[in-house]
């Protein structure tokens, strides 16, 4: 094994920020009392909670009280869809909320699956047809940025569908939020969040939800945290890692703008070895590269054992050999067999890129893939 180590899979986790790490730290030392409590000690366990609340309110312009706080993206979206009358949702979509809508589908609730583009960009008039044919009261989930693609959808448009339709639009801004201007999806009626793709903690992560909390159907039952929304105790360590990953974060999409550069410099260096399986419309930090006559899971493991963390799908699929759900709806079946997914962060330099394009290079090469007569 190298030993050298290069990390190119920002898309599955972040590492931590130093002052997150050091402000959880203080935290558990200081406010680690049950912020349901009523005394001094809960009260200051309380205040992070509450602090933390705001922040993400403000992010994407919600009051306060419409900020539910979970243990992650996945929950999020299973929350914000559990109680879905009738639903619209892609094979783009993160398994979060693919999954939940077979479940729905399951307990007998109308799910329509839109049409997928080789693009990976969804027609904002298919959403508008699948929603007539189910009528108002729907819920409508656009994931903002693609996890696997990178893929960034045309949300606000989307957005004038499902409003003009008298429907519900959920977003999945887990891998948007703190990469691109939140403008893209705050006006959303539902946004799921997650800290740990915002270089904070694991184990949290937020659901904004507008409108009649009468319309989400809690996943578990018990105290009345979180509006009873989502009984359990709060941890204020948690929180107060996710604030502090929320102000790094702030000007986070002009950092991750700066990425594109090394992105396309270590795809032109992968020509005919590896191809983009999309060039358009997506985010600055990732590439989906196709390398045929290879397995993306093999691949991985190689790249792994020379220094270079990449993926070949979603994080929350791994350990499966089921193909990327994602590339196989778009591309097909060889697409999705044969592809791995760079994703870069802001503390990517370019000397990283260089270690990347060199590892690369020798894998591939010796994998014997190339990129000549790629459809």
């Amino acid at each position: 094994m190298s030993a050298r180590r290069v990390y190119l899979d920002w898309n599955a986790t972040a590492p931590p920020w130093p002052e997150v790490v050091e402000v959880m730290r203080q935290t558990a030392l200081e406010a680690w009392a049950n912020p349901s409590s009523v005394h001094a000690e809960g009260r200051k366990a309380r205040a992070i909670i509450e602090t933390l609340r705001e922040a993400i309110a403000q992010l994407v312009e919600a009051d306060p009280r419409d900020v539910i706080l979970t243990s992650g993206g996945s929950e999020a979206n299973a929350l914000a869809l559990n109680g879905a009358r009738a639903l619209v949702a892609s094979r783009l979509d993160h398994p979060s909320v693919t999954r939940a809508a077979e479940a729905l589908g399951d307990r007998g609730v109308a799910v329509a699956w839109l049409p997928v583009a080789p693009s990976g960009r969804l027609a904002p008039d298919s959403v508008r047809s699948a929603l007539a044919e189910l009528g108002a009261g729907a819920t409508a989930v656009v994931t903002a940025v693609n996890h696997e693609t990178g893929v960034v959808q045309p949300v606000r448009e989307v957005f004038e569908q499902v409003r003009a339709a008298g429907a519900r639009l959920h977003v999945d801004a887990v891998q948007a939020a703190g990469k691109v201007d939140p403008e893209l999806f705050r006006r959303a009626d539902s946004i799921a969040l997650a800290a740990h793709k915002l270089r904070g903690p694991k184990g949290i992560g937020a659901l904004v939800f507008r409108g009649n909390p009468s319309l989400i159907r809690p996943l578990a039952w018990g105290g009345s945290q979180e509006r009873g929304l989502r009984p359990g105790t709060q941890d204020a360590v948690l929180a107060a890692g996710f604030l502090s990953a929320l102000a790094h974060s702030a000007d986070g999409p002009a950092r991750y703008q700066r990425l594109a550069a090394h992105r396309d410099r270590l795809e032109a260096a992968l020509a005919g070895l590896a191809r983009p399986n999309v060039t358009e419309h997506r985010a600055p930090h990732v590439s989906s590269l196709y390398v045929p006559g290879a397995r993306g899971d093999e691949l991985v493991a190689a790249l792994d054992l020379a220094g270079l963390a990449v993926s070949s799908g979603s994080a929350c699929s791994a350990g499966s050999s089921e193909a990327s759900p994602v590339l196989r709806a778009m591309l097909g079946e060889e697409r999705a067999r044969s592809s791995i997914r760079i994703s870069l962060g802001d503390g990517t330099g370019g000397d990283a890129i260089d270690f990347a394009i060199s590892v690369l290079r020798r894998v591939l090469s010796s994998s014997g893939a190339g990129a000549s007569g790629i459809a």
